[in-house]
């Protein structure tokens, strides 16, 4: 992450333009649906506006993110509201067929699975810096990445996509 552009300690607008990409494909890849990743990114800023946090530099701000993205999923997943709806469509839409086939892939996989893909792949963070955000051990990162990586290549041999 570069940091010319980041004096943006005091800035909400410029913070949430930034950032609005990586909480919005981690909310995307723990729900696997448009709206309600649309609701978790909202309520991801709402509290930063609302909290104002400090932070030492900008990859302590982007761990908090990181962080209460997961955690607003997490109570998204465990809400009575979801517990008792059920998804009739996935209206997102992709470039090209092989991003239909990769997230839909992505999909099956374990929620636990999914969130160390994103990270390691979609937010180029290491695995250090995982292990930190979802305080798990560095050990148990590298092994939940190589399981994915296995997983994601059973199923697009199953169907065909390799």
């Amino acid at each position: 992450m570069e940091q010319q552009s980041l004096h943006m300690d005091d800035c909400a607008e410029n913070v949430i333009r930034y950032y609005s990409d990586m909480v919005y494909r981690l909310a995307f890849a723990r729900t696997g649906t448009k709206h309600d990743a649309d609701d978790i990114f909202q309520e991801v800023f709402l509290r930063y506006v609302k909290k104002k946090p400090i932070f030492k530099n900008e990859e302590h701000r982007k761990a908090w993110l990181i962080r209460v993205t997961i955690n607003c999923s997490n109570n998204f997943w465990s809400s009575l509201w979801k517990k008792k709806s059920q998804e009739l469509t996935n209206e997102e839409t992709f470039e090209t067929e092989e991003a239909i086939n990769l997230c839909t892939e992505l999909q099956q996989l374990p929620l636990k699975y999914r969130e160390v893909i994103h990270l390691f792949y979609y937010e180029n963070m290491s695995l250090e810096e995982i292990s930190l955000v979802l305080n798990r051990k560095n050990s148990t990162i590298r092994t939940q990445l190589t399981r994915a990586r296995v997983m994601l290549k059973k199923f697009m041999k199953e169907d065909d996509y390799v």
